[in-house]
């Protein structure tokens, strides 16, 4: 399908039902099937640049959106804007209904996957075409957390230890290392996301019950990609979303860390429209 190209990375805001600011971002075919791009935990949209510079914005609509509290989204100080059973969710269906999406395939990176859980427990997958869970403890067991998952954030902390937290963090999210000029990105705006949010975040947790039903009723087409290398989520956890969703794809990326659409973007992005588009079939 062919259509009109999008501007390159063009930036619009919407409001959250509390008023937060949320920075959507879109690039890509704009008659093209959607696909909606969430970020990991401390992360933001510029992470998924080798999808939205790749042969994907040739045929898909892409958007992503800051997170609140990450990139140039609104960072509300009180802990609870980031808490609770349907702040994420609320945030990810505004921005669905802003952009007008038909029936999109949302990809959820990390965190990203734990936001798009929150929605479907709270909307369902009616309006969706599809899930892909990348690298994501969608199912909150304590064992599914490896060796390099994020460490509690002191409530004192010096901007040393900030920014030491911050390169640790980011080395576990490779197996195989980007360039240098991608980390200190990646650095840069992990750096944007304050201690106080960080902590804040690391308050939401959704009982694994909920999460377990909610699954068991998804419907639509579900990816699981996974590196064999992760040691944020270890691979068991894909392994029991993938037996929770009976009709789930799991594809494994074995010598991939806890990023494989960096670290085998070519791969990953031809998975990704295949199963785009096998999604969009009756």
């Amino acid at each position: 399908m062919t259509g009109q190209r999008l501007p390159e990375g063009v930036r619009s805001e919407v409001r959250a039902p509390d008023a937060t600011r949320l920075a959507v971002y879109e690039w890509g075919n704009a008659a093209g099937p959607a696909i909606v791009l969430v970020h990991g935990f401390a992360q933001c949209h510029l992470c998924f640049e080798p999808q939205y510079r790749s042969a994907l914005a040739e045929r898909f609509r892409l958007i992503a959106f800051d997170m609140r509290g990450h990139g140039a989204s609104e960072q509300p100080a009180d802990p609870a804007a980031y808490q609770g059973d349907r702040v994420w969710a609320d945030d990810l269906a505004t921005v669905m209904a802003a952009k007008r999406l038909e029936r999109p395939v949302l990809v959820g990176w990390s965190m990203g996957g734990r936001v798009i859980r929150q929605y479907l427990i709270n909307y369902g997958d009616g309006a969706l075409g599809g899930v892909n869970f990348v690298a994501s403890q969608v199912i909150e067991e304590p064992r599914f957390r490896g060796p390099g998952a994020p460490k509690p954030v002191p409530e004192r902390l010096t901007l040393e230890e900030e920014i030491d937290m911050a390169i640790d963090f980011l080395d576990g999210c490779f197996a195989k290392k980007p360039s240098e000029a991608v980390f200190r990105r990646a650095l840069g705006y992990n750096m944007r996301v304050p201690a106080a949010v960080r902590r804040a975040i690391a308050g939401w947790t959704t009982a694994v019950p909920l999460t377990v039903d909610a699954l068991r009723r998804v419907t639509v087409p579900v990816l699981i990609t996974h590196g064999r290398q992760d040691t944020l989520v270890l691979p068991a956890a894909a392994e029991m979303t993938a037996s929770t969703v009976g009709h789930a794809r799991l594809s494994w990326f074995d010598d991939c860390g806890h990023s494989p659409f960096i670290e085998d973007a070519a791969r990953f992005n031809d998975e990704l429209a295949a199963f785009v588009t096998a999604s969009r079939r009756p």
